[in-house]
């Protein structure tokens, strides 16, 4: 752990963390719209099919109205409102009978939508969904797309973690913001929907990069003090980024000007960050010390800590870090978080905790069209209220712990979404602030998980574990659509499944993960297992009230 004192030296808390922090987070606020981009450039509108009578106009008859035409041609369904996916085969003129007692038809007098289909463009003048009639037959193709956007996110987490231990976080932070800008905007020119998902699973390869390498880029160049609050504040970045994408798509109603909006501005994110000094932590534990000291000195510099600039010497910093660098050379494999008891348990539970948590967020926020007609509404009170919860958490870490509200948090989540799907269509009010109320525990746990994980995981293998997790997490956001799809089957399956997965993974949490309150960055095994001697000899409540007076 002695990195948190060369830390110090060159000015833990200064104008370059300040610097850092906002350069990181410029992407940071554009996640959520490649993210959440979805939930309005694939949103279904109304939609009815194409019938010669209503919308050829050579075969309309003048003398009756647009309602009598649509009573004649397409049948009604169960909630007495026009079939979206089936048409009459011959116009039915008993209909308009005023005497007639009920419609006399079967289902053998009705066709699927052979001539294409007719949408309601009052909301968006054009979505995906409207390109390539992903309706009917084809609906299953909207969470299918879902979740191969997911998985890109979900192989990127584990490849870029790697190569970012092996290559260095900062130019693998340069090269996704760039991808993403390329494979975004390239969306807008897909001739066909397979394409289009192949461009926006490469757009989630680079994103998942982006995601990874910032948030271990900000807590490896912050120390143990300012760590949750830190990190807190690139929570409430992704909030804040939540409620702006309703803002955009309310501007930008077509999805591919909306595509373009949030993809090309990756562009420019990718040229600022490269100012930022690559992780003097990964530089050490790598064997490049030299490197790592011209990357301590600028710092300081730009610190104002003109006295480290003059102290801090190759001699100063192989003494400093000599132990974590003979621990880096034996640990730095995916199998190295299994062969351990220690780490073994710790990734285990890690894994549960993650996949659970993907889950359910994403089976939640990417199914806003269930829960109401004004989407926009709803996306800016899900990113009021992730704000609020991302906010609050700094409180509940310094009171409660990291294990505490990580568990109580996901567990609560879940129980709100079980009670959201329980609740009848017709008390919308009920269920919106029920999945609201979900969203916003989602955003505790969220930012606690973030810190938490880069709090259980020693130096060498902090990278590979973030990337290993993550990948296990996004595999449950690809899950997470896909449960949908067995809604009509079984409409109580996926709010069952989003509930009893992260309390199950929360109960696991509170049996298997330790408290990491108040303690630094583990920089090797040793370090992991002196926590917990520390524990046991009662060192772990001065570490309490060193973070409470810090915080």
């Amino acid at each position: 752990m002695a990195f948190e004192e060369l830390l110090e030296r060159v000015g833990g808390v200064g104008r370059f963390q300040t610097l850092q922090v906002a350069t990181l987070l410029l992407p940071a606020i554009f996640t959520p719209f490649q993210l959440l981009l979805e939930n309005f450039s694939a949103a279904v509108p109304d939609h009815r099919c194409w019938t010669h009578m209503l919308d050829n106009g050579s075969e309309t008859p003048a003398n009756l109205t647009q309602e009598a035409l649509l009573a004649v041609s397409i049948p009604l369904g169960p909630d007495q409102q026009p079939q979206p996916c089936r048409r009459f085969r011959q116009p039915q003129w008993q209909r308009l009978d005023p005497n007639a007692t009920a419609a006399n038809w079967s289902e053998a007098a009705t066709e699927p939508c052979v001539d294409g289909w007719v949408y309601d463009h009052s909301t968006f003048t054009a979505t995906v969904v409207t390109k390539w009639d992903l309706v009917c037959d084809s609906q299953g193709l909207k969470p299918m797309g879902q979740s191969i956007y997911m998985a890109g996110i979900l192989v990127g987490s584990f490849i870029w973690g790697l190569l970012s231990y092996r290559l260095g976080r900062k130019p693998m932070l340069s090269w996704c913001c760039l991808q993403v800008a390329v494979a975004g905007a390239s969306t807008t020119f897909a001739p066909n929907f397979p394409i289009y998902c192949s461009l926006r699973f490469l757009s989630a390869f680079g994103m998942a990069g982006i995601i990874l390498v910032s948030s271990i880029l900000m807590a490896e160049w912050t120390t143990t003090r300012r760590r949750a609050v830190t990190m807190t504040i690139l929570g409430c970045t992704y909030s804040t980024g939540q409620m702006a994408v309703a803002g955009l798509a309310f501007t930008l109603r077509d999805w591919q000007d909306l595509q373009l909006a949030v993809s090309v501005p990756f562009l420019a994110f990718s040229l600022v960050s490269c100012w930022l000094p690559e992780s003097a932590r990964w530089l050490i534990i790598t064997g490049r010390p030299d490197r790592a000291l011209q990357e301590l000195k600028k710092v300081a510099r730009i610190n104002g800590q003109n006295e480290a600039k003059k102290t801090l010497t190759i001699q100063v910093l192989r003494s400093s870090m000599e132990e974590e660098a003979v621990s880096a050379r034996t640990h730095q494999s995916v199998l190295d978080l299994f062969r351990m008891p220690t780490l073994r348990k710790t990734t285990c539970t890690m894994l549960m905790v993650n996949f659970s948590v993907q889950l359910s967020y994403y089976g939640l926020v990417l199914d806003l069209q269930s829960l109401g007609r004004d989407i926009f509404l709803l996306q800016a009170l899900f990113g009021a209220v992730d704000f609020l919860g991302r906010a609050t958490t700094v409180l509940l870490l310094r009171f409660l712990g990291r294990r505490m509200t990580q568990a109580g948090s996901l567990a609560l989540a879940g129980f709100c979404i079980l009670a959201n799907g329980l609740m009848p269509q017709d008390l919308q009010s009920l269920r919106v602030a029920l999945a609201v109320l979900g969203k916003g525990c989602f955003g505790i746990s969220l930012t606690c998980l973030t810190i938490y994980r880069t709090e259980l995981f020693p130096t060498p293998l902090r990278m590979t574990a973030e990337g290993f997790l993550q990948s296990v997490g996004r595999l449950g956001a690809m899950v997470g659509p896909l449960v949908r799809m067995a809604r009509q089957a079984l409409p109580l399956l996926p709010p069952l499944a989003y509930c009893v997965i992260p309390v199950a993974s929360s109960l696991v949490l509170l049996l298997f993960l330790p408290e990491t309150r108040g303690l630094p960055l583990p920089d090797t095994i040793g370090d992991l297992q002196g926590r917990r001697s520390a524990a046991a000899g009662g060192h772990r409540q001065e570490a309490v009230i060193m973070e409470s007076t810090w915080l």
